[in-house]
């Protein structure tokens, strides 16, 4: 995987970096959830950044080229913002919904969970900055 540079890093809930000052991600163990994933250390900042977003999406947006790879991002910060926000309806508010309007908050909600599924896998940080350690 090669980093690329210049390319903006969605972190979530509105937080952006560039990839080239991205230094460094630690998964958090405890109080994890949807809004703490991640810590990401920024080249410049003391404390990391608390991101809602895997290593591996992060990685994957680092590596990302061509158009399109913002509004991808943004997309993608979008659908974890409405996963967290489902958590919220309960149980009568969902059957409800479904029932006046036909809006199946439960199935959008699997919908969501799968699109993230595949960053669940551990991130691959073999030689993510071997460019830079070549030079």
């Amino acid at each position: 995987m090669e980093v690329k540079k210049g390319v903006i890093v969605s972190l979530g809930y509105g937080k952006y970096f560039l990839s080239d000052k991205i230094v460094g991600f630690v998964p958090i163990e405890e109080s994890r959830g949807p809004a703490r994933r991640t810590y990401v250390y920024v080249d410049g900042l003391s404390e990391p950044v608390i991101a809602s977003k895997t290593e591996a999406t992060m990685l994957r947006d680092m590596a990302q080229e061509g158009p399109g790879g913002i509004e991808c991002a943004m997309a993608l910060d979008l659908l974890e913002r409405m996963l967290n926000d489902f958590q919220h309806v309960g149980r009568m508010l969902r059957r409800s919904i479904k029932d006046e309007v036909g809006l199946d908050i439960d199935d959008l909600e699997k919908r969501v969970h799968d699109v993230f599924a595949r960053d669940d896998l551990p991130a691959q940080q073999d030689g993510l900055f071997a460019s830079e350690e070549q030079d």
